[in-house]
């Protein structure tokens, strides 16, 4: 959630103008105390019914306030006065149209955020009660009542608003600051390496926040996750701190509510619906123009989501890298040099747009940037009291994998994922607890939630490079993934088995075993031929890593891989990795007869040439130049009398990468000597050779040089 970020900001950082904070609009075009009163009406009408269960008196407070000015815009509506305004009089509208914006945002914030955000930003959004009071005052001080017509009556309440306004202090309740202070005497427990006593920790949950249930605790584990990601080094408390709270509520979660809930039924991974902005859209229809900082500056549109680049402009993501791939090192905006290609997400723009969009009931689909909650993590090194915390939540996990009823393992397979989605000591201190068997056994499970989460919980563990040892080591469990691969009862349980392969033969060691094993090639193969653009990724980084052991090479062959790897080519998003895992499998002969044989092959790879990413481009032509040295001389024919080859060459000397520049100019001599030779004896015939056919002159380095962009998505669901 934004709401909570954006309002520290502006918090932070006083507006000198409304538009700061809103779509740019003249409220002198419109109807200025009607606007005024349908804002103030509509806010009091959403929050006056509403019973929070923090900040009750000072919301109440806010909110009689807003009543007062309800009575007297509705007044001057009413009365005809509102029409002719005095311009102090105008200026003091629109500072209070900024208040009420304010004022929405804040008590938004206490509706909709969990309660133990609210418990831990306690101090913080009462000092926010108190500035929007502390505004109501000043505003109050320099309103011009002389200069309206107002009945006695209203002017009395005016008054007592303001003498009110003036005398107010800083209010922070007694026991809501209580159950903050327990709160962090749990964390003190914790990074002293005791953990606290159960009775305490139901007092606190459940009685004191009125948690009652395992989705009920799930969501604020969720809420805490979501403020990790959206936070901005000024906020309290510190992201570390954040990780560690989170932990003992993750604890908890399963501690005091225990392991029969409903939710293995929940689809994994929903979205969460737009809330409905409290501007209506008769007012919202006057904010059409989109700000302009919130816009690209290379396409104009809508920013989903911006990053910032070394010379301080944002950009789109998308946008930007493709500006970059492109071989572009310059700011699109300022021309200035690129210091570094370094991307940072820009998330204070991104949620001043999130609010922006959901104000004006404009859809806003952030990208599924998956690592974006991973980099989050990442970025705060845990505390101790995170790291024990997490500890004992996988102990009780790990023991109900072990011995609870059906349900109650698929509920820890689905813990131990999500425990495990962050964190090397996490993925560490699981594994050495002895979770990878129970999981193992889970993957033959009927139940497809099962299934997924305890395939997703292995990928999730071998990220960790000590733990690929013990999961390959596990009796049956390369079988079994290879079996979900295969036969998994849902797409998600099916992709994440490739990319647990993937990361399994990132060890050279593995990677004959990997492909050695019964259907693991064929299945990767047909995830890359027909699965989802996800599953398409994971069964081509997959093959590629395969393809960099040479002893695979006709095990590839057999199982269809080099047919699925020509015919994905054709794939912008997996085009890449596997014309690169081509250039490998074409250095040996059998491999380079396999693809030469490909009828879509070398037009495939020629296309890349000419429409593909400068890494594209750079493994197309270096798997063109060693299906020459190794596929012989019908190869070579094929390859040189492909129409267009010349000038293609010819571009990427120009404009390629450094080594797509070293390759294609080996091709290029090839390419030369094809046409002397038939200049002088009339065409390419059985002798045609030339030097970079001998094994010794080609570089040894060649793997390395293979520009394929493999990570890990873990799954952030």
């Amino acid at each position: 959630m934004a709401t909570a970020a954006i309002f520290s900001s502006l918090r932070r950082r006083r507006s000198p103008s409304l538009e700061a904070f809103l779509a740019p609009v003249d409220l002198t075009d419109v109807a200025l105390v009607q606007t005024l009163v349908s804002v103030s009406t509509e806010l009091v009408s959403c929050f006056s019914g509403k019973s929070l269960f923090f900040q009750r008196k000072n919301s109440r407070s806010l909110i009689r306030k807003i009543e007062v000015f309800v009575v007297l815009l509705e007044y001057l509506r009413d009365s005809g006065a509102g029409s002719a305004l005095s311009p102090p009089t105008i200026v003091c509208f629109k500072e209070l149209y900024l208040l009420l914006y304010r004022s929405k945002i804040l008590l938004d914030c206490c509706v909709q955020s969990s309660k133990l955000w609210l418990l831990l930003q306690n101090h913080t959004i009462s000092g926010h009660f108190h500035d929007l009071n502390q505004e109501i005052s000043t505003l109050l001080d320099v309103f011009p009542l002389d200069d309206v017509e107002l009945s006695e009556d209203v002017r009395e309440q005016i008054d007592l608003m303001h003498k009110q306004s003036r005398k107010a202090t800083l209010f922070i309740d007694k026991d809501e600051e209580d159950l903050r202070v327990s709160f962090f005497s749990f964390l003190d427990e914790f990074e002293k390496g005791k953990i606290p006593n159960m009775v305490d920790l139901r007092l606190f949950f459940v009685e004191g926040l009125g948690i009652k249930d395992a989705k009920s605790s799930r969501a604020e584990i969720e809420f805490l996750e979501e403020q990790i990601v959206n936070h901005e080094g000024d906020i309290e408390p510190t992201a570390s701190v954040l990780n560690g709270f989170v932990a003992i509520a993750r604890y908890c979660r399963f501690l005091l509510y225990g392991f029969e809930e409903n939710e293995v039924e929940l689809q994994i991974g929903n979205q969460k619906k737009l809330r409905k902005g409290l501007i209506s859209q008769e007012i919202a229809e006057t904010f059409i123009t989109i700000p302009k900082d919130f816009c690209c500056p290379i396409s104009l549109d809508l920013m989903r989501d911006p990053v910032i680049i070394s010379t301080g402009q944002t950009y789109d993501r998308s946008l930007i890298s493709r500006w970059m791939e492109e071989g572009h090192c310059t700011c699109p905006k300022t021309g200035q040099m690129l210091m570094n290609t370094r991307l940072v997400p820009n998330r204070a723009l991104r949620n001043l747009i999130v609010q922006w969009c959901t104000a004006h009931g404009i859809p806003y689909d952030p990208p599924e940037n998956t690592d974006s909650l991973v980099e989050a993590f990442a970025a705060a090194m845990p505390s101790k009291a995170a790291i024990e915390a997490n500890r004992a939540t996988a102990t009780l996990l790990i023991h109900k994998l072990a011995s609870g009823s059906q349900h109650a393992k698929t509920v820890a397979a689905r813990g131990i994922r999500l425990l495990a989605k962050t964190g090397r000591e996490n993925r560490a201190f699981i594994a050495e607890a002895g979770a990878i068997p129970h999981l193992c056994n889970l993957l033959s499970s009927t139940n497809s939630v099962a299934q997924e989460n305890s395939v997703t919980a292995i990928l999730n563990l071998s990220i960790h490079d000590k733990n690929k040892s013990q999961i390959m080591d596990e009796k049956g469990c390369l079988g079994s993934i290879v079996g979900v691969l295969r036969f998994g009862l849902t797409t998600e349980a099916r992709e994440n088995a490739a990319a647990t392969l993937f990361s399994l033969s990132a060890v050279h060691d593995y990677k004959k075993r990997i492909a050695d094993e019964e259907g693991a090639v064929e299945a990767l193969a047909g995830l890359l031929r027909a699965g989802t653009p996800r599953g398409k990724k994971d069964a081509v980084t997959a093959l590629f890593n395969l393809s960099t052991h040479t002893e695979n090479c006709l095990r590839m062959i057999e199982a269809g891989a080099v047919t699925a790897l020509v015919g994905a080519l054709g794939n912008e998003g997996v085009a890449e990795e596997a014309a690169g895992a081509l250039a490998l499998i074409v250095r040996q002969p059998i491999g380079a007869k396999a693809v030469g044989g490909e009828e879509m092959a070398v037009a495939g790879l020629i296309g890349m040439m000419r429409c593909g990413t400068p890494r594209g481009k750079e493994n197309a032509v270096a798997a063109l130049l060693e299906l020459c040295r190794s596929g012989g001389t019908v190869a070579t024919e094929k390859v040189l009398k492909a129409p267009a080859l010349w000038g293609l060459l010819q571009s990427l000397l120009f404009t390629g990468t450094k080594r797509a520049r070293r390759k294609a100019a080996s091709l290029a001599r090839v390419f030369q000597r094809c046409e002397n030779y038939s200049l002088h004896f009339g065409g390419l015939g059985a002798g045609y050779a030339f030097a970079g056919n001998s094994a010794p002159n080609r570089d040894s380095s060649f793997v390395n040089e293979v520009s394929v962009p493999v990570s890990i998505s873990v799954p952030v669901l």
